[in-house]
Formats: structure tokens, C-alpha cells, sequence
């Protein structure tokens, strides 16, 4: 009944938006490799960004935040494997007044170091008499588990620090350590035996941690896991070289009865099968990031490095540069795939240092986007001859794109709208709509009935990029399922997008079971050494 009752107030609030008229800016996100200068910095490359109400049994009351860095990881990548950057700050920030700017920002802050009091694991070498102690040049030099780390020759340690207005402090482990630790990376199974070894290893740096002025605890883990992300990345950015219409009459069924020639549902449609990333993760008690707004909070993360880095001609462990002068933004992510698919070519850059409330220098980008008109341009004819039909356009001629502004920049009134409406691209969640349990979640979030994901906020398991697709060409210029009943959000006409009810797809499936239904809720990592 509860949950009835939300998609009717979905429904009616939506519908009262039709005569809204909201001045916007922009949608913009960053992920895997989006933007060109960022390429050159993968270490503070955000990959994706999750934020959602935890449906882990018994952790009713709290929300996660996860922000994922370091993309492509090749399991087998050692022997120095995917450290953090020391010289960086990483943080998510969270507004939950609608003014765009951060009520609250997590600051999480590397270290590195060797064993052996910085000396790092040293073997006698050489006969007695001409015996010399030389350092080892891998990070491990032995097997490690959850017992012991002795063998463990390089060490990261981080701090992390709440900004909360104008209070600044420093968040400590509740088991009375004086730092948390990153555990190390998985090297493969004859450091760590295998997978659930590993496993019980990572546990050990998932941190009960109090804030203050918050009663209950928070949860904090930072650690290499499997990528979540689903995507048949290289032929999508090879000019869409698929058909990216559903092949089957449903997807999974095997029947090629949907488009001809359409791709199929197959995880070897996933290019990121094989790849791991570097998860910074904190679940928090819903009370202690709402303030005194409507419940509904955005959230983005950003890396930023100091201003100077000047390269250290005698180069050392400690000190390989010399860093320097204000910090700088360098990575922002929020809403999944924008910066790549939305933002055009000479101001992802851009994008990536700004900050939301200052989005409306890219508005153009989100009133008048470029992806369906390249699709244009690259299915158009195919379209019409496979199906024998004369479709002028497939991309939708509604402008300004109204349905995007509000899915990505302003949120759904009475939704996941906050209580002040300042347009920004930012991953927005009511932490009043309970979560779904992960056997009941739909991969397609709102658009599949169910109004705890994507957009908003986002789960692991939400597909974005068939939602994306489907979003950018006028999805929700048609009826969408609303407590189970075809709705039209009034946000555009259907007339207005000829293909918006096509089941766009890149053919690689992602839902809730794929992954882990408890914090961190992402997989454990992929081993570099599997046998």
C-alpha cells in the first residue's frame, strides 16, 4: 500500500510539473577514460558514481554513497598494481539545501609507505664475507590472509576528513586505530589462496566509524573490487558499430523475435567483464545527511591535485615530485555517461573542473543534444529500409529537450526534486522511498516500475546505459509504467520522438543479482593470477 501510494504521488507530482518552467543548465557525468587531460591521470579518473537508500537486510535507515576510481584495471597490472594518488584529495559531496554547492564532503587522503620502517623488505645477499641486504622489488614477498600481513612489503593508509558547513573534522576507526587501511590489491591466488581468502582479507577494512552529532555508526571501506559497470564499450564508441535495438522479443529470450538484426542480451557484449576498479565506499545513517531540506539529498564526487607538481630529478619512494599551491578539480562524476556522450569534445575538460551550480554554461548540451542526431545520421536509412517505413528523424524534435533537464538536472517534483530547485547535474535520491530488496529491483529503475533507482539516485544493478539511450531518444515522451499503469509525464509528446518506445540497448545486461546485496556491494575483485 505504502509503495502504491508513492507512484501515485510520482504520477501526480509529475503531471503538475506540465506547466513548470524551470530555467536549467546542464547534464554532465564522467566515467571510464571521458575527457581528454584526464586520460594522462587515471589515478584520479572517476569511473562511476552510486548513490542509493542500502537495501542490505537491516540497514532500513542508512544511504551509500560509492564513487569508483582508476578505470580499466587489468587484474594481472603488477607489479605495482592500482595504488591511489598521494598528493590528491578524492570527496563526496553532498547537497541537501538545492543550492548546488556541498553541506557536506567526505575528504579522503592517501598515504604510501614500506615495510621495515620505510626501508621496505630486505634479503642477505651474497656469501658470508661479502653479504649485502638488498630490497626486494615486488609489494608482497609471501602469502597474505586475514591473520597476517607480514609479508606485505607496501602499505596504504588514508584518512578521511567530514566537512560539515563550517565544522571541519577528522573521522576515526570505532576500533581505536589511528588510521584506516587500504587493503592490498588482489595479486592472485597464490599470495591469497583464493577468492573467498581474499574476501575475508578485504573484510577486515570495512570501518565502523561515529561522525559527529550522528548516533548511530557509519560504515567506511576503501578497496579494490570488480568493475560493476556494464558496457560493450569499444563498439559503442566505434560509431555504434551494433544495432542497438533489442534483437529478442524480450531481452534473454533467445528468440531473435524483436528488431532484425538487433544485438541479444550476452555479458560478452561487456568489454569491462574482465576489469576491476579502486571503490571508495561509506554508508551513512539517512538522519545525518538529510539537514533540514525534504529529504532529498544530490551527491557527485570530484579528485582534485595541488595546482604545481614539479618532477624530482633524483627520485625517491617518498618523494618522486614536489607538490604545491591550491588544490585544483580535476575529475567530477555524478549521473553516469554524460561527460562522454552529451558533453562535446572542447569542454569535457571543462566540465570536469567546474562545479554544479555554475552548470549552466553548458546548457545547450542537455536542450539540444548531439547523440540522437549522430544517431541519426548513422541508423536513419537502415531504420527505414529494414522496417519499410519513412521516418524523417529518428531523433525527437521536442526543444528544449524538457525531459532531459528534468530526469538529470532538476529531478521529478514531489520526487527527487530538493526543496530548492538550483539546475545542476547531480545524482539526486529521496531517501524517503524505501529501497527495493536486490530480488525485486528492475534493472530499468523508474522507467521498470520501480522508484528507487535510477534516476533516482543509482544503484549497482541499474542498466544506465540502455536507460540513457532510451532517455536521450524520448523514452519519456512516452507512456512509462507508473504503480503498474501506462503514464504520460506530460513532459513531451510521443508524436515528438518517432523511436522513443524502441528498446534501445548495447546488449550487455546488469541487475541487482549480478552483485553483492550487502556493503560494499560491489564483487570481489578479479584475481591476477587465477589458478
Amino acid at each position: 500500500m505504502q509503495r502504491s501510494m508513492q507512484y501515485s504521488t510520482l504520477c501526480l507530482a509529475i503531471t503538475a510539473a506540465l506547466s513548470a518552467s524551470i530555467f536549467v543548465g546542464d547534464a554532465q557525468a564522467s566515467s571510464h577514460r571521458e575527457a581528454p587531460a584526464i586520460t594522462r591521470m587515471p589515478t584520479i579518473d572517476a569511473t562511476d558514481f552510486y548513490v542509493f537508500n542500502s537495501y542490505e537486510s537491516g540497514r532500513e535507515g542508512y544511504v551509500t554513497l560509492i564513487a569508483n576510481y582508476i578505470p580499466l584495471q587489468d587484474a594481472y597490472g603488477g607489479p605495482n598494481y592500482f595504488a591511489l594518488d598521494p598528493a590528491a584529495v578524492y570527496s563526496i559531496h553532498i547537497d541537501n539545501n538545492g543550492d548546488a554547492m556541498p553541506n557536506i564532503s567526505f575528504n579522503f587522503r592517501f598515504s604510501q609507505s614500506l615495510a621495515n620502517e620505510g626501508n621496505g623488505v630486505q634479503l642477505a645477499i651474497g656469501p658470508e664475507g661479502n653479504q649485502r641486504m638488498v630490497g626486494v622489488p615486488l609489494k608482497n614477498v609471501g602469502g597474505i590472509s586475514s591473520d597476517s600481513s607480514a609479508a606485505l612489503n607496501f602499505i596504504e593508509n588514508y584518512s578521511v576528513e567530514l566537512v560539515s558547513g563550517a565544522n571541519v573534522s577528522t573521522l576515526m576507526p570505532a576500533d581505536g586505530a589511528m588510521q584506516f587501511t587500504k587493503p592490498y590489491d588482489y595479486v592472485g591466488n597464490k599470495t591469497f589462496t583464493d577468492q573467498a581468502a581474499y574476501q575475508a582479507y578485504a573484510d577486515q577494512y570495512v570501518y565502523d566509524v561515529s561522525m559527529p552529532g550522528c548516533e548511530a555508526a557509519s560504515r567506511i571501506f576503501v578497496g579494490q573490487r570488480k568493475d560493476p559497470f556494464v558496457v560493450n564499450l569499444g563498439e559503442t564508441f566505434d560509431l555504434v558499430n551494433y544495432v542497438p535495438v533489442e534483437g529478442d522479443s524480450a531481452p534473454g529470450a533467445g528468440d531473435a523475435g524483436g528488431f532484425p538484426g538487433g544485438i541479444t542480451q550476452s555479458s560478452t557484449n561487456d568489454d569491462l567483464v574482465d576489469k576491476n576498479v579502486t571503490t571508495l565506499a561509506i554508508e551513512v545513517p539517512i538522519s545525518c545527511v538529510t539537514g533540514s531540506g525534504n529529504g532529498v539529498i544530490g551527491a557527485w564526487t570530484t579528485a582534485s591535485l595541488p595546482q604545481a607538481r614539479i618532477l624530482n630529478p633524483n627520485a625517491t619512494f617518498s618523494r618522486p615530485d614536489v607538490n604545491g599551491g591550491a588544490l585544483v578539480q580535476v575529475s567530477r562524476l555524478s549521473n553516469p555517461l554524460v561527460n562522454e556522450l552529451v558533453i562535446g569534445l572542447a569542454d569535457k575538460d571543462k566540465f570536469n573542473s567546474s562545479k554544479p551550480a555554475d552548470d549552466g554554461q553548458f546548457a545547450d548540451y542537455v536542450t539540444h543534444p548531439t547523440l540522437p542526431a549522430l544517431l541519426n545520421i548513422l541508423f536513419k536509412d537502415a531504420v527505414n529500409a529494414t522496417l519499410g517505413t519513412s521516418i524523417e528523424d529518428l531523433a525527437p524534435s521536442n526543444f528544449p529537450r524538457m525531459d532531459l533537464v528534468t530526469a538529470f538536472l532538476t529531478g521529478f517534483p514531489g520526487v527527487n526534486q530538493l526543496a530548492t530547485v538550483t539546475a545542476s547535474e547531480m545524482l539526486r535520491l529521496n531517501t524517503g522511498i524505501p529501497a527495493t530488496p536486490a530480488a525485486m529491483q528492475s534493472p530499468f529503475g523508474v522507467a521498470g516500475d520501480d522508484l528507487a533507482g535510477f534516476p533516482n539516485g543509482r544503484r549497482p544493478g541499474d542498466d544506465v546505459v540502455d536507460i540513457a539511450l532510451r532517455v536521450v531518444m524520448g523514452a519519456l515522451c512516452h507512456d512509462i509504467p507508473i504503480a503498474g499503469e501506462p503514464t504520460n509525464l506530460g513532459l513531451c509528446a510521443p508524436e515528438d520522438a518517432p523511436v522513443g518506445n524502441v528498446p534501445f540497448t548495447d546488449g550487455a545486461p546488469v541487475n541487482a543479482t549480478m552483485l553483492d546485496s550487502q556493503f560494499p556491494y560491489l564483487l570481489t575483485p578479479l584475481a591476477g593470477s587465477p589458478n
